[in-house]
């Protein structure tokens, strides 16, 4: 008798699902928005293993109602923020990410908010569709050079360490806060404090702990140069979005590049980062190409089929159970970047 696999979406990129289909029972959430708990509470009861994205909130709740056959959380993402991983581990169920196939696309990504961003492209190309461009005049337009300037990372896991690749080509020098990352041939090691204060960008790639919410407030703001731009790929509960945007507004912060956002997603209510002039905002797509949506998807498919057959996860969080079904003891997975407090 086969398993059954709750998917918190019908339709997923690849053939991931199709794989699942053939090993398990698939029930899929049928709605077009975003699922709430109790909509996949109403879904769970005797599944083995849920499929979920990275913003469907997975809690107690849920885990209650699969019933105590859940052996397996799988996200089809690199952060794992919506999951409450204490309960998980109480229930002894694994919970599982997906890193490493997206951290070169999500690396470009963050290359090209640092460009826009730097290079004011949004408000150039806004003023061209609007018929703004008349006259050509040295005034206009004007950013600031990415050539030559320093970067600072936030996080210097696989996805930093890949935008520290291309910020060589730039002809860059790379800087980076990470307390499980010394110096490398790519980046010098440095405190936050000097982060702050010496670099021209400020990229974040950390996950959303406790930690790290809110890493960036007013005060680390304060601490960077008013040329500076600061991006953000990771998750939007790191940058305190009320204090970014007075320092933008205020000409305390050049720039800013946000593919993140706190509230996620956001729909019409939009954050008033969208529309400020001195912000490049995308709806987080840092991971939105064919090729790695699909592996994302597959990844996660791989880690429920191999926790069903009493195999170990692939990439399961650290803290997850080393034997489904048993409560955490043993931590397993590979430790996860984080950033620590201003030092």
């Amino acid at each position: 008798m086969k398993k059954r696999v709750l998917t918190t979406r019908e339709n997923l990129p690849g053939r991931g699902l199709d794989r699942l289909s053939e090993a398990a029972d698939v029930v899929a959430w049928p709605g077009t928005g975003k699922p709430g708990p109790p909509d996949l509470a109403a879904l769970a009861s005797g599944v083995s293993g849920v499929l979920a994205l990275g913003n469907d909130l997975v809690d107690g709740g849920l885990m209650d109602a699969a019933g105590p056959g859940l052996r397996v959380v799988a996200l089809a993402s690199m952060g794992f923020d919506n999951v409450d991983r204490a309960a998980a581990a109480e229930r002894g169920i694994v919970v599982t990410h997906t890193p490493g196939v997206l951290a070169e696309t999500t690396a470009d990504l963050t290359f090209a908010l640092i460009l826009a961003a730097r290079r004011r492209l949004g408000a150039a190309e806004a003023s061209l569709a609007e018929g703004s461009w008349g006259l050509f005049r040295m005034h206009d337009y004007l950013g600031l050079d990415i050539h030559g300037a320093t970067l600072g990372l936030i996080g210097y896991g696989q996805i930093g360490r890949a935008v520290a690749r291309r910020a060589h080509g730039f002809g860059m020098r790379v800087l980076h806060h990470d307390p499980y990352a010394p110096d490398d041939d790519l980046s010098a090691s440095v405190g936050l404090t000097t982060l702050l204060a010496e670099s021209d960008i400020v990229s974040l790639h950390v996950p959303l702990t406790e930690e790290t919410r809110h890493l960036i407030s007013a005060r680390e703001l304060a601490a960077m140069k008013p040329t500076a731009t600061l991006v953000s790929t990771s998750r939007g509960g790191v940058v305190d979005e009320e204090a970014l945007l007075h320092a933008v507004r205020e000409g305390r912060l050049h720039s800013a590049g946000l593919d993140v956002f706190e509230r996620e997603p956001m729909g019409t209510e939009l954050s008033p980062l969208v529309t400020e002039p001195h912000v490049i905002t995308l709806p987080h797509i840092g991971s939105a190409t064919e090729a790695t949506r699909a592996a994302m998807v597959d990844l996660a498919v791989d880690n429920i089929l191999d926790v069903l057959a009493g195999r170990p996860a692939r990439t399961p969080l650290p803290g997850s159970p080393p034997v489904p079904g048993t409560p955490a003891g043993t931590s397993v997975g590979t430790p996860v970047s984080t950033a620590g407090a201003l030092s």
